[in-house]
């Protein structure tokens, strides 16, 4: 039987063994084709599915959301069924992007701040967190 035995999959896809056997422990790859001698093999679609897995796990989906999107592409839920799953991840992950962004402002004002010399952190007070969501990223002392 050809294949990818389990070591060379987790060097390809920078995750560790004990991982994918979790990952197929979970139902979220597989099933695993099996050497005559009981070793997984896995296949070019075994390693792409597990880099789409990765994606999404990286993406910030739990478990239970990589189950639930499993479930839609193994059963017979229809692609809109699939396509609101997708699009509700991405606005969540839109949201949290515009966070980010928010925070990285902030700290690029405080950077810009310090850098100058203009803030011993004497005068000023404490310097406030990131803007709450949908605010105005506002830079103060």
């Amino acid at each position: 039987m050809t294949g990818y035995a389990p070591g060379e999959v987790a060097q390809r896809t920078g995750l560790t063994v004990d991982t994918l056997r979790y990952y197929e422990r979970e139902g979220l790859v597989g099933p695993i084709a099996r050497s005559a001698g009981g070793q997984r093999r896995y296949d070019e679609d075994d390693v792409a599915w597990i880099g789409l897995v990765t994606c999404l796990r990286d993406a910030g989906l739990g478990i239970a959301e990589l189950r639930r999107f499993t479930d839609l592409l193994r059963t017979e839920a229809g692609a809109a069924d699939r396509v609101a799953f997708l699009r509700a991840r991405r606005a969540e992950l839109e949201e949290q992007a515009e966070r980010i962004l928010a925070a990285v402002r902030v700290l690029d004002g405080k950077i810009a701040h310090y850098a100058q010399g203009s803030g011993d952190g004497t005068a000023h007070g404490p310097t406030p967190g990131p803007p709450a969501p949908g605010a105005a990223a506002t830079v103060a002392g």
